[in-house]
C-alpha cells in the first residue's frame, strides 16, 4: 500500500494510545511472569516490557572500582567502534522485534566515553533507529569538548540529537579519577558530581540539547552511612534520579574488598529515606521483584518532597489501574500533536481517568504544599531507586537450572530464579533467540564472552 492511504494508515497506527507490537510484547511479558509479582500495581508486562542494556560491545574501563561488576578479562578488550555500532544495532533489531518500540535502553559495557565521540553518536543513533531510548552509563570522567563533539555534528555544527540521557556513577570505592586519584569520602565527589551536571547544562544553554541525568552509588559497608548525607548535598545539583545499588560478589573477585552482606537491604533503604527528607512509597509501583527493585516517584517543592503516589491510600492504588487501563504502555516522548492525539484516544476508551485523575491532582498539590508553594518554587521531579543484584554462586544454578526447565528444591536457589524470572533488565542474545537478565549475564555469561572479545579485539600492547 503506497501514498495517502498508506500515510492514513500509519496515522492512525502512531496515534494509538499503544503500538500494536508493543501491545504483543506487554502480553507476552506478562504471561512469563511468575504469579507471585503478578499484582495490581506492577508494571511489567503492563506499563512497560522492562529496561534494557547492551553487552560485550566496550567492556573495557579506564577506572578501578571495589567492587567491579565485570569479568577480569573485560580490560584485555579493545574498546572499538565499529564493533560497538554493529553489536548495538544487531542487540537491539532484536529488543525491537522482541519488546515494541519506546523501551528505554542502557549503552553500557565498560566505560562508554573510551569510545570517540562520534562513534559513541552512531551507538546511540543506531539505539534510536530500533525505537529505543538510549542512556549513556559513564563514570563521569570526561570533558565538555568530549560532550559538546557527542551532541553536536561534526560537518554542520548543529545539534545531531535533540536530547540526551546519561547515567554518571561516582562513589568513593572508585579509584583514578582525574583530580582524586583516591577517595575516602562521598563528599570529596561533589566537586565532580556538580561539574558533571554543569556540563550538560551549558550544553542546553548553548546548542539547546535538553538532557536528563541520573546518578548511581555502589552501597558497601563503607559508605552506607554518608547515603544521607549525599543525597542532600546533591538533589538540587540537576539529577533527576538517584540509583543505588547494594554491593553483590559479582564480576572480578580481585575487586571484593568487604563483607556486602552485613547489611539489609532496607538499611539501604532507610538511608535513602533519610536523605530525601520524607517518607517514600516504594510499593506503590513495582517493576518486577521487590527483592531485586524498589522505586519511588515524588517531587520536590522547595524542602518538601511529594509522593507521587501514597502507597497507603486506596484512591492512588485506583488511580494508577485507571491510568494504566488507559494509557498502558503509552509513550509520552513524541510530537505534541501526536500525544494530544493518543491522550484523547487513550480518555474516550477508558474516561474513568478523568474521573479519578483530577482528585489525584488536587492531592498531590496538597502533598506539595499547595499552589502558593508551587508557584514560589517550581517542582523538580525526583526518582530514587534501588537496585540489589543477586551474588555469582547463587545466580549461576539458578539460570542453569531454569535453562533446563527445573525449579531448585533449595530455597536460596529457588527465590533467585523466581527473581531472574521476574528481571526488569535484561540483555539481546539475538543468535540464540534470547533475552537474558542482567544478573546472569554478569555471572554466567560475561566470563566466557569476554574471552572471545579477547581474541576479536586484542588490546594494542602500548595502549594497555
Amino acid at each position: 500500500m503506497h501514498g495517502p492511504l498508506q500515510r492514513l494508515r500509519d496515522l492512525e497506527v502512531a496515534t494509538r494510545p499503544e503500538h500494536p507490537d508493543l501491545v504483543r510484547a506487554l502480553a507476552r511479558r506478562w504471561e512469563e511472569l511468575p504469579a507471585h509479582v503478578k499484582t495490581p500495581n506492577q508494571m511489567l508486562g503492563r506499563r512497560t516490557a522492562g529496561c534494557e542494556g547492551t553487552h560485550g560491545v566496550f567492556p573495557r574501563c579506564n577506572l578501578a572500582c571495589t567492587p567491579c561488576y565485570h569479568a577480569k578479562e573485560a580490560n584485555r578488550v579493545r574498546t572499538d567502534g565499529d564493533h560497538t555500532e554493529t553489536e548495538v544495532d544487531r542487540q537491539m533489531a532484536f529488543l525491537r522485534r522482541q519488546r515494541g518500540p519506546g523501551q528505554n535502553a542502557q549503552l553500557i559495557g565498560g566505560e562508554v566515553t573510551l569510545l570517540s565521540p562520534d562513534d559513541h553518536a552512531r551507538a546511540l543513533q543506531a539505539m534510536i533507529r530500533h525505537g529505543r531510548k538510549p542512556m549513556s552509563m559513564t563514570h563521569g570522567d570526561f570533558d565538555y569538548d568530549y560532550l559538546e563533539a557527542l551532541a553536536l555534528d561534526p560537518a554542520t555544527g548543529e545539534p545531531r540529537f535533540e536530547h540526551l540521557s546519561f547515567a554518571g556513577h561516582f562513589d568513593s570505592m572508585m579509584f583514578g579519577r582525574r583530580g582524586i586519584k583516591r577517595v575516602k569520602t562521598e563528599a570529596e565527589l561533589n566537586p565532580h558530581r556538580r561539574r558533571f551536571c554543569e556540563m550538560f547544562q551549558r550544553l542546553e544553554r548553548e546548542h539547546g540539547v535538553k538532557h536528563y541525568l541520573a546518578h548511581n552509588i555502589t552501597v558497601t559497608p563503607r559508605n552506607i552511612d554518608e547515603v544521607p548525607q549525599l543525597i542532600r548535598d546533591c538533589r538540587d545539583m540537576g539529577f533527576r534520579m538517584f540509583s543505588f545499588q547494594p554491593a553483590a560478589f559479582v564480576g572480578n573477585t580481585n575487586r571484593w574488598k568487604d563483607a556486602y552482606r552485613e547489611f539489609s537491604s532496607d538499611e539501604v533503604w532507610e538511608r535513602i529515606q533519610e536523605g530525601a527528607g520524607a517518607r517514600l512509597h516504594p510499593d506503590a509501583v513495582l517493576i518486577g521483584d521487590q527483592r531485586c527493585n524498589r522505586t519511588a516517584y515524588g517531587m520536590y517543592v522547595g524542602d518538601r518532597y511529594a509522593t507521587l503516589l501514597d502507597e497507603d491510600d486506596p484512591r492512588d492504588a485506583r488511580v494508577l489501574e485507571d491510568f494504566v487501563r488507559a494509557f498502558g504502555g503509552m509513550d509520552f516522548v513524541a510530537p505534541p500533536a501526536i500525544v494530544a492525539a493518543r491522550f484523547a484516544r487513550a480518555i474516550a476508551r477508558h474516561p474513568q481517568m478523568l474521573a479519578s485523575g483530577l482528585p489525584w491532582i488536587r492531592r498531590l498539590v496538597a502533598r506539595a504544599g499547595g499552589v502558593r508553594a508551587m508557584r514560589a518554587d517550581p517542582p523538580r521531579a525526583i526518582t530514587y531507586v534501588m537496585h540489589s543484584f543477586m551474588d555469582a554462586k547463587d545466580v549461576r544454578p539458578a539460570w542453569e537450572g531454569l535453562q533446563r526447565g527445573e525449579l531448585s528444591d533449595d530455597p536460596q536457589i529457588r527465590a533467585t530464579q523466581e527473581r531472574l524470572q521476574a528481571c526488569s533488565y535484561a540483555m539481546a542474545h539475538p543468535e540464540s533467540g534470547t533475552l537474558v537478565p542482567a544478573c546472569a549475564q554478569h555471572s554466567v555469561l560475561d566470563p566466557q564472552e569476554n574471552l572471545r572479545l579477547t581474541e576479536l579485539l586484542p588490546m594494542d600492547p602500548a595502549a594497555a
